[in-house]
């Protein structure tokens, strides 16, 4: 493909009707401080504070100074705030216990008072033996600093806490989430995603993700990309540079030599990796009736042999290609190449030994990764993630894949998607953080595969090109695929 972040305020708009359910929610609602919800429609959230209940006590019994209006704060005895408040600090310990940080102050939480619909609270690890049933408890929200987002659910008198899976996508209360995915990822095996850039929580939602690396795209001449290795490697992510060049000049006299005299450039600059031009196989990218896989290849070469001279490490990834089947059976067109009879032109043209990786699309799925078939549109091996592995490296015997770019278009939040990608429609966000999980760990058990980028973290364009959609930083900064694919690195 070319490529050129709300805060979300948790408030169910029904509860559950049975009069067991009514009757929970009373003696909850008892509980909690009456100020907070005098005359409001739904919960406000309440400033976070500190996680001592001595230091609480004392911020509440403490004397205003003169002209200042004190702040009644809930606190953990004597008032009626105090279950839901002894709650939401027991959560927040389990919770830091569980990432492996101190968590004191938190940049803003939300909470719910929910009827859960079984004693797992909607949030149980996976395998859980759980029974149905109405259980009142609280739901929390914490924003972390570095805007990172956590869900965790605890009943009443919070002797059972669950951190949820993703935030948004738990079944409290009967709301489908993002079912657990088993297996997880191991060896060489890295996930990374192209991103926009590092502003509103980026960073945070990648570190969350578990990824190592970080994509940019740009062209030869571009004189950001220097930068963006250094912003990359500051932020303690390998880095990918995936360098288009010009489809006008490309066939010109010198232009390889130019092309890999950049690609070189980048190299020194510190590139880990970099990836040789993309989507050759359209007249997007490479000149209208001069696609050809004998010619690229030649490119490559230069490109591999200036790359290693100048940075010997630096992974060198063949352009992915877009797959397509539109070249009909010929597999060829003036316009397009269908990508499998372009991967076995490069094979024949010896591409494979002047590639670390082969590069790899993945960007059309609407079934699961685990699926060969019952995709709604048809049956061809692109729509399916492993039979668009197999084909792209199958030509190149031992050659691993790097997928370039892997991403599952869901609207969820946005209007209908415009023509030409109406395809994605039913995709939800719950599947896309399902789907990408579950691409990583096929992904990694098939030993072929050295990189998963994820197509895209945080794009916010959403027009004639849904880029957004396709993002995993959703509108409110939630990021349901992020903790989808950190559960199968662990």
């Amino acid at each position: 493909m070319n490529h050129t972040k709300r805060f979300s305020q948790f408030a169910k708009s029904t509860l559950p009707t049975a009069l067991g359910a009514a009757v929970l929610i009373f003696v909850l609602l008892a509980s909690v401080t009456m100020q907070t919800f005098a005359a409001q429609a739904t919960p406000t959230p309440i400033p976070a504070q500190p996680a001592t209940a001595t230091t609480v006590a004392a911020a509440t019994a403490a004397t205003a100074a003169p002209g200042v209006t004190p702040i009644t704060v809930p606190t953990l005895a004597g008032t009626p705030g105090d279950k839901m408040m002894e709650a939401y600090f027991k959560a927040k310990e389990l919770l830091g216990k569980k990432i492996g940080k101190k968590i004191g102050v938190v940049k803003n939480w939300t909470f719910e008072i929910v009827a859960f619909t079984d004693d797992g609270l909607g949030c149980a690890p996976a395998g859980t033996v759980v029974k149905p049933g109405f259980n009142g408890g609280y739901s929390f929200v914490y924003t972390l600093f570095d805007n990172s987002q956590y869900e965790v659910h605890t009943n009443v008198d919070a002797s059972k806490i669950y951190i949820c899976p993703t935030v948004g996508g738990a079944t409290a209360g009967g709301k489908p989430g993002v079912a657990p995915v088993p297996g997880k990822i191991s060896g060489g095996f890295e996930i990374g995603g192209q991103v926009q850039d590092f502003s509103l929580g980026t960073v945070g939602k990648m570190n969350q993700a578990r990824m190592k690396w970080v994509k940019f795209q740009f062209a030869p001449g571009n004189g950001g990309a220097n930068g963006a290795i250094s912003a990359g490697h500051t932020q303690g992510f390998k880095v990918l540079i995936s360098l288009k060049g010009d489809r006008s000049q490309v066939l010109q006299p010198g232009y390889f030599d130019q092309y890999a005299s950049a690609a070189a450039g980048l190299a020194t600059a510190g590139a880990d990796a970099i990836e040789v031009w993309n989507e050759q196989n359209l007249d997007r990218e490479w000149p209208n009736g001069q696609i050809d896989p004998n010619s690229y290849t030649q490119l490559l070469s230069k490109a591999f042999n200036a790359i290693h001279t100048a940075n010997p490490s630096t992974i060198v990834i063949s352009g992915a290609l877009a797959p397509t089947g539109a070249a009909g059976p010929g597999g060829k067109t003036a316009a397009y190449w269908n990508d499998d009879v372009y991967y076995q032109g490069m094979a024949a043209a010896g591409a494979g030994n002047y590639a670390d990786c082969i590069g790899v699309h993945y960007n059309e799925g609407v079934v699961s990764p685990t699926q060969t078939s019952g995709d709604p549109r048809d049956s061809y091996p692109t729509r399916y993630f492993t039979t668009m592995l197999a084909r792209a490296i199958g030509p190149f015997a031992g050659k691993p894949a790097c997928f370039t770019e892997i991403g599952f278009l869901t609207p969820e939040g946005y209007p209908p998607l415009p023509a030409g990608f109406t395809w994605g429609q039913n995709t939800t966000i719950a599947q896309q953080a399902q789907y990408l999980a579950q691409a990583a760990v096929a992904a990694s058990a098939s030993g072929r595969v050295r990189l998963m980028i994820v197509f895209n973290v945080d794009f916010s364009y959403y027009g004639a090109d849904p880029q957004a959609g396709y993002a995993i930083i959703r509108i409110g900064g939630t990021c349901p695929a992020c903790d989808s694919l950190a559960a199968v690195a662990q």
